[in-house]
């Protein structure tokens, strides 16, 4: 295991059906030294899950080598070490992060963007043990665990000829996908309390804060619901958090979706016509003045269709709904319970 490692930041969060099956195959994988591939979007906790398989059986160092920030010329010697005087500027031998995982769990992450000249030489050394350092004319051994992440498709990539089909199959043994936070929102309440935890200062978010983060995608996952958390406590004084302290792109999402409920809902019902002014006390009411009268909806009538209309065109979100309706959603919820209306 690396040192200062801290394990409250690599634990797996959820209890949903998606989220208790990755559970499930990290306590199978961490008992075998198999090959794995994990897929999934950015920010879902990809490099979480590979250190979790290893610290099952935590034998050697966990080495995490991040294919994306290896570039130019300087990316095989990263990999594979090199000796003194290799190129210019090699003052001294360095040893690669291939023989750092020596014994331990390689984790290549986003491994679609390592170039086809290192794919080659990745592969010789998942099927021979052994690599040649840069410059160097003997060669090394090393055997580790291999666990690779991408977000790509790597099938796809096969097909393209970015991707060597033989690394592929090598490295897809045995793969786990995880869902994007969008497909596991039941998840969302239990990632929150985590992250306020992490934080401390003992912070809680209101029902109205909480029901705009659920009604939200999380584009960038989990990672980004880490950060509007930090977000939202570095810009709030008190242990209450509020829609108010929400980052800009929740608000966005919220008034986007407002904008668009109001402008369904404009095509959906025409305007209401002004009714006449209604007869003096001294005038007998004409036929058509009664039947004005008689159209007239009282006002409670008035507010429990305009709360069924607004819950109905966003589909449940409550949140929504209570600004569309320019009230709060505590005014909200006592007027569902005063009408009786369960949606």
């Amino acid at each position: 295991m690396i040192a200062n490692y801290d394990q409250t930041r690599h634990v797996l969060v959820g209890q949903s059906p998606r989220a208790r099956q990755v559970l499930r195959m990290i306590e199978k994988l961490g008992r075998c030294r198999w090959p794995a591939l994990i897929l999934g979007e950015t920010g879902t906790g990809k490099e979480v899950v590979s250190r979790l398989i290893h610290n099952i059986n935590p034998t050697g160092s966990f080495v995490t080598i991040d294919c994306s920030s290896m570039v130019g010329p300087l990316m095989e010697s990263e990999l594979f070490g090199h000796v003194k005087g290799a190129f210019t500027g090699a003052a001294t031998t360095k040893i690669g992060l291939i023989e750092s995982a020596n014994g331990g769990t390689a984790f290549f992450d986003e491994i679609g963007e390592l170039p086809l000249d290192l794919q080659a030489k990745l592969l010789r050394v998942l099927q021979e043990k052994e690599f040649r350092p840069v410059g160097s004319l003997t060669t090394r051994r090393s055997d580790f665990r291999i666990i690779a992440a991408t977000n790509r498709d790597l099938a796809k990539e096969v097909e393209r000829g970015s991707f060597r089909r033989d690394l592929f199959f090598r490295l897809n043994v045995i793969n786990i996908r995880i869902a994007p936070l969008r497909e596991r929102k039941e998840d969302i309440p239990e990632l929150i309390n985590h992250f306020l935890l992490r934080v401390g200062g003992n912070y809680t978010l209101t029902a109205e804060a909480l029901e705009v983060m659920l009604s939200y995608d999380w584009p960038g996952n989990v990672r980004e619901l880490e950060n509007c958390i930090q977000h939202m406590v570095a810009i709030n004084s008190g242990p209450l958090l509020h829609v108010a302290d929400l980052p800009s792109n929740l608000h966005n999402h919220l008034h986007q979706k407002k904008s668009q409920y109001l402008s369904a809902a404009a095509g959906a019902y025409p305007a209401i016509n002004q009714l006449e002014a209604p007869a003096t006390p001294s005038e007998t009411p004409s036929a058509g003045a009664q039947v004005q009268i008689a159209s007239i909806i009282p006002l409670m009538e008035l507010e429990r269709r305009a709360i069924m209309n607004a819950l109905d065109y966003t589909k449940g979100d409550r949140a929504v709904a209570a600004h569309l309706l320019g009230i709060g959603r505590t005014t909200l919820y006592r007027k569902l319970k005063e009408y009786q209306l369960v949606v």
